[in-house]
């Protein structure tokens, strides 16, 4: 079996640049600046995250600084206008923060980060400590694996598996992270899972098959 590499855990980045609740408006943009981010996790002093503040919280003031709003579209964007009037990330920020633990696999992660609109997660522990961020690129890493180990997992895991009477027969290839699957196999029924299962292997990015089975009567 091929080692569990794919959690976030092991694509995350474990510098993560934080900002504290006092933290001030100008000293948020300092450091999104400095380390080309557009969100930064705000913590407590211990390390546990409270909040998020992002490129969007932060451009409320500037959306609002020219274009001064009527009592009506201020009550409908409550909201809105008061991030706008505030300076402190305890005010700017977006609580409670969308958060991933390092266990959890990348499909998750990149689901939370699909259905939260967000391009990276602040990764905590059980205590809410955080311990690192996952990013979408951080997440596309697991595509940069060698074509080689690819076809060595698909091979074990999947037609060793399935095929274990004719798996000599099978041939696996993997180009560009496209694995063919070709050879005689003695039951066409398991063809349709053996693609399933290759496609399914992280870091494959389609699978071409070419399997065959006998005719029987």
């Amino acid at each position: 079996m091929a080692p569990d590499l794919f959690t976030v855990a092991d694509g995350m980045t474990t510098k993560v640049v934080a900002v504290l609740p006092g933290a001030g408006f100008k000293e948020i943009v300092a450091a999104m600046e400095r380390w080309k981010v557009t969100a930064v996790p705000v913590v407590e002093r211990g390390g546990r995250i409270v909040g998020v503040v992002s490129e969007a919280d932060l451009l409320l003031k500037e959306e609002f600084h020219d274009h001064p709003l009527g009592i009506i579209e201020q009550m409908r964007r409550l909201d809105g206008t008061a991030r706008a009037g505030s300076r402190r990330a305890q005010d700017l920020m977006t609580s409670p923060a969308v958060t991933v633990t390092p266990d959890a696999t990348l499909p998750q992660a990149a689901r939370l980060m699909a259905a939260h609109h967000v391009k990276r997660l602040p990764v905590v522990d059980a205590s809410g400590t955080i311990q690192g961020i996952v990013s979408r690129a951080d997440l596309l890493k697991v595509f940069l694996r060698p074509d080689d180990d690819l076809a060595a997992e698909v091979r074990s895991d999947v037609v060793d598996h399935l095929f274990p009477l004719s798996r000599g027969q099978v041939h696996v290839q993997v180009d560009a992270g496209v694995v063919t699957l070709s050879g005689e196999v003695g039951d066409s029924a398991r063809i349709p899972l053996a693609v399933r299962l290759a496609r399914a292997v992280e870091g494959v990015v389609d699978v071409r098959c070419a399997l065959t089975a006998p005719d029987r009567e």
